[in-house]
């Protein structure tokens, strides 16, 4: 790929990709936090696990202010600076080493370095970022190890898919029949939103429930 590197990448994020958010974003990312404001001791975080290029989406300014991890696909450069090889390639079932990752709360650069911390045990009460505890969109075939792990450990998973896409519409609907994802939207992430109401109402509700077991806890 002559002249192609990753500050490339990255420029491409921040220049062109950051102008095409669906409605509603990055307007969410505040929005969840100002929610979860409201809950002693309970705070959210945003990770990207994607199939797409890693220096683009890192590009991105809302993404560098908002995302405390990204994990995508890698390209290598050679000596001379441009993109020569591929480092990492992020597909189904790789989505889900990502989610045990954050779980444990392994941090992305220490992952890098030590690819089978994912494979220490730590045990459940000790996990910072419980499975039950993620809310996770995804919008592709890709997500659905993701969709039916996070449903299967007590977490929320939403499809998302445009309208007009007839095709996805019904793998999903086939998913939600299964019980692999909570519901689909379309991707409008505004408060009045499909997807962004949703989103809001999950989160606070998830964290009065962290709140009210803490203080169950200490009781």
């Amino acid at each position: 790929m002559p002249g192609l590197s990753n500050a490339a990448l990255r420029d491409f994020g921040r220049n062109t990709v950051e102008k095409t958010w669906f409605p509603g974003l990055p307007d969410l990312f505040e929005d969840l936090r100002n929610v979860v404001e409201e809950y002693r001791d309970v705070s959210v975080e945003f990770h990207i696990i994607s199939g797409g290029l890693q220096p683009i989406i890192e590009g991105c300014p809302s993404v560098q202010k908002y995302v405390s991890g990204v994990y995508a696909c890698q390209l290598a450069e050679g000596d001379d600076g441009m993109v020569a090889e591929v480092r990492r390639c992020v597909t189904f079932t790789e989505k889900t080493r990502f989610l045990f990752e954050i779980n444990k709360g392994i941090a992305p650069a220490d992952a890098q370095t030590k690819p089978h911390l994912v494979n220490e045990k730590v045990d459940e009460g000790a996990r910072p970022v419980p499975l039950q505890n993620m809310t996770y969109v995804g919008d592709g075939l890709t997500d659905i190890p993701c969709f039916s792990l996070i449903e299967k450990n007590g977490g929320l998973a939403f499809a998302v898919f445009k309208r007009g896409e007839e095709s996805a519409k019904q793998q999903f609907q086939q998913l939600l029949a299964t019980h692999r994802v909570s519901s689909m939207h379309s991707p409008d992430f505004r408060p009045d939103g499909d997807l962004g109401a949703m989103l809001r109402l999950a989160v606070g509700n998830r964290a009065a429930q962290i709140q009210l077991g803490t203080q169950r806890a200490l009781a």
